[in-house]
């Protein structure tokens, strides 16, 4: 399609969903009318913000929040720590912070580690008696929580416009999810200005994120047309424009385009639900906390579709017609399509099988039974269009150690 060259990337507009999300290059600006509203409509003077050490600088988000909140005079306190793959200590220890100061509301700068880990913040400051244990285990329900903004810097996880949260357990080796209607944010920022300093993996890896939220939305047992409908743009856009955001990091209407991917992709899955592929890397970075989410992801992408394709066929088929557009939508072309993604993979600079980051066959036992026990996973696993049984995972673990044509 070409009608994409003729909208003014720099006209701000509202991706409404449950969430409010400021969309398009300058978004970044609408923090000064989300302050006032805080402060005038909602009585809030006094926010936490949850961040890493420096994305939060460096993207250029903190040269507007900064001033905005001085203006409307909202004080904050600030927690910096967060890390890829955010530990339930860390929510806790933001928390107390937050407790501390009697933080009103909760504000999370950058990708879906800062921001999961303020939503489940804005939980856990509603339920003061609660930890983040408790939470992640699922020792209780959580019907409230403090106001959410979510400023988003990556073009992956949209977790900015969703329900969801991750947080490890790092003892139980555990990374459990957690789904509750109190964390969408009250508002978001999507601003592809904020995305064009992520360094090229994480571009990589942060997209590839996005394609499996597609993948899985579009083929669970609850998937519906407006799941499908989002899955198929998705897909068309991470393919169209992740070569030119690899090539040209600055480019800004490749970096729109996939972060809108990023965007409708969180609705999709929103609505569809996930099954294998995030269920099978959480266990992967729980075990390994330093592997990045979307090289999991994307290291097992091309087995989980070689497995669900036979039952998915038709929906998989047009999803990815971009990519394969001979693709006729039939069971016994399972292992070709598969194929092909990852041929992709590889020909965007991802080239890595679970064996390149330490796997081996002996793990295969753990990550299945991590799989099959993490809290919250077995939701996902029941959601899968296959039966998600301990051979079938043990399977796409298996396959996923090696490239396929090995």
């Amino acid at each position: 399609m070409l009608w994409e060259s003729q909208i003014p990337i720099n006209q701000v507009f509202e991706l409404r969903c449950r969430t409010i999300d400021y969309f398009g290059v300058g978004a970044i600006n609408k923090f000064y009318d989300i302050a006032k509203d805080l402060k005038e409509n909602h009585g809030i003077t006094r926010v936490i913000l949850v961040t890493g050490k420096s994305g939060y600088k460096k993207c250029g988000a903190w040269d507007v929040v900064k001033p905005a909140l001085e203006e409307y005079g909202i004080e904050y306190v600030h927690y910096d720590k967060v890390g890829p793959n955010p530990t339930v200590d860390m929510v806790d220890e933001a928390t107390e912070l937050g407790k501390e100061f009697g933080a009103q509301a909760v504000i999370g700068i950058g990708g879906g580690s800062p921001i999961d880990t303020a939503k489940s913040v804005a939980i856990l400051l509603e339920y003061t008696d609660k930890n983040a244990r408790e939470l992640y285990e699922g020792k209780f329900f959580a019907m409230k929580a403090k106001p959410i903004i979510a400023i988003n810097t990556t073009h992956g996880t949209g977790t900015e416009v969703d329900r969801f949260a991750v947080a490890s357990i790092l003892e139980k080796e555990y990374k459990p999810a957690i789904a509750f209607d109190c964390i969408y944010p009250l508002y978001a920022i999507d601003d592809p200005a904020l995305t064009t300093k992520l360094p090229a993996d994480q571009t990589r890896y942060v997209t590839i994120d996005a394609l499996n939220h597609i993948t899985e939305a579009a083929t669970t047992k609850v998937t519906n047309p407006y799941s499908i409908l989002l899955a198929q743009e998705t897909a068309r856009l991470i393919f169209d424009y992740l070569p030119k955001a690899i090539a040209d990091p600055n480019n800004l209407s490749a970096r729109y385009y996939l972060l809108y991917a990023s965007a409708i992709a969180g609705i999709s899955f929103d609505n569809g639900m996930l099954h294998f592929t995030h269920a099978l890397e959480h266990p992967l970075s729980a075990v390994k906390p330093d592997l990045p989410h979307g090289l999991g992801l994307a290291m097992l992408l091309p087995a989980v579709i070689k497995h669900i394709y036979p039952a998915t066929a038709r929906v998989l088929a047009e999803v990815y017609r971009p990519l394969v557009p001979d693709a006729k939508g039939v069971p016994g072309e399972a292992e070709y399509v598969a194929r092909k993604v990852e041929e992709w993979l590889f020909s965007i600079g991802i080239t890595q099988k679970l064996t390149d980051v330490g796997f081996t066959e002996d793990d295969i036992d753990k990550l299945t039974e991590l799989a099959m026990t993490t809290p919250g996973l077995g939701l996902l696993l029941s959601l899968a269009p296959i039966d998600a049984t301990r051979e079938t995972i043990a399977a796409i673990y298996r396959d996923s150690l090696y490239p396929m044509s090995k």
